[in-house]
C-alpha cells in the first residue's frame, strides 16, 4: 500500500506526462531529429537516421517514441515513411525550449550565445510555418505599434484598423480563423529573445511574403532569403 500511494503521489506532483515529454526531448537523437523539422517539412526516416547519428535500428525505436507520444506524425509514401513536427503547438514548445536552452546556459552569456546563431538564421528563419528572427520580431513590433494588432496574455488579435490593412495585404482573415489551431499568438524567438507572431495569422503573412516574392527558402536548412525587392518592400513597411 505504500507502494501505491508513493506511486500514486509521484504523479500527482507534477503536470501529467511533463516528465515523460522531458525524457523524450533529453535524448539527444531524438532533439536534434525534431530539430530538423522546425523549418514545417517532412523528412523521410533515412534522413533523419544521419542527421541524428544513429543506426537506421535505433532511429526507428526513436522514430517510434516521438510517434507514439505525438511530438511527430508518419506520412508513408511508397516504400518510405516520412516524419513531420504533429502540431504547430509542438513546434512552439520546441521553440520555447531552445530559447530556455540558450538563455540559461551558464557558460555562454546571453550577448555570446546569440553571436554563435549563423548571421543568416539570426535575421530570418523558419520557425515550423511562420517566419522567425530579427526581422519577424521588428514586423510584429511594428505591427504592435501601429496598433493593428493587440497583444493580451499571449493571445494576438487584429483591431479593425489591423484587419484593414491585413484585408488589403490579401491576407483572408476569415478562413485563418476558422483553421483548428489558434488564430494569432506570440511565439518566444529563441535567438532574439523577444517575441515574433505565431499562429495561423503567422503562417499566412509567410505564405503572403512568398507568393509576392519578398521571401524564399534558402538551400541552408530553415534560412529564409530576402530578395532584393523584399528588402525594399520591408524597408518600407518598417520606414527604414
Amino acid at each position: 500500500m505504500a507502494i501505491v500511494s508513493a506511486t500514486a503521489e509521484r504523479e500527482t506532483a507534477h503536470f501529467p506526462g511533463l516528465s515523460r515529454i522531458g525524457a523524450l526531448l533529453a535524448d539527444p537523437g531524438r532533439a536534434a531529429m525534431l530539430w530538423s523539422l522546425m523549418d514545417g517539412s517532412a523528412r523521410p526516416a533515412g534522413e533523419l537516421t544521419m542527421i541524428a547519428g544513429l543506426s537506421p535500428s535505433a532511429a526507428s525505436g526513436h522514430l517510434a517514441k516521438l510517434a507514439e507520444s505525438g511530438l511527430v506524425t508518419q506520412e508513408v509514401r511508397g516504400r518510405h515513411r516520412y516524419y513531420r513536427i504533429a502540431t504547430p503547438e509542438v513546434a512552439a514548445a520546441i521553440e520555447a525550449l531552445a530559447h530556455l536552452a540558450e538563455a540559461s546556459a551558464p557558460a555562454r552569456p546571453a550577448p555570446v550565445a546569440v553571436r554563435t546563431v549563423p548571421v543568416e538564421m539570426r535575421y530570418a528563419r523558419t520557425c515550423y510555418d511562420h517566419m522567425a528572427g530579427e526581422l519577424a520580431v521588428r514586423v510584429f513590433d511594428h505591427l504592435l505599434e501601429h496598433g493593428w494588432l493587440v497583444e493580451e496574455g499571449g493571445d494576438v488579435r487584429a483591431t479593425d484598423q489591423g484587419a484593414a490593412v491585413l484585408t488589403g495585404w490579401g491576407i483572408d482573415l476569415g478562413a485563418q480563423r476558422k483553421r483548428k489551431r489558434r488564430f494569432a499568438c506570440t511565439c518566444l524567438d529563441w535567438s532574439e529573445r523577444r517575441a515574433h507572431l505565431g499562429g495561423a495569422l503567422g503562417a499566412a503573412l509567410l505564405d503572403h511574403w512568398t507568393r509576392q516574392g519578398w521571401v524564399e527558402h534558402a538551400q541552408a536548412p530553415r534560412v529564409l532569403r530576402i530578395t532584393p525587392s523584399g528588402r525594399q518592400q520591408f524597408d518600407r513597411l518598417l520606414g527604414t
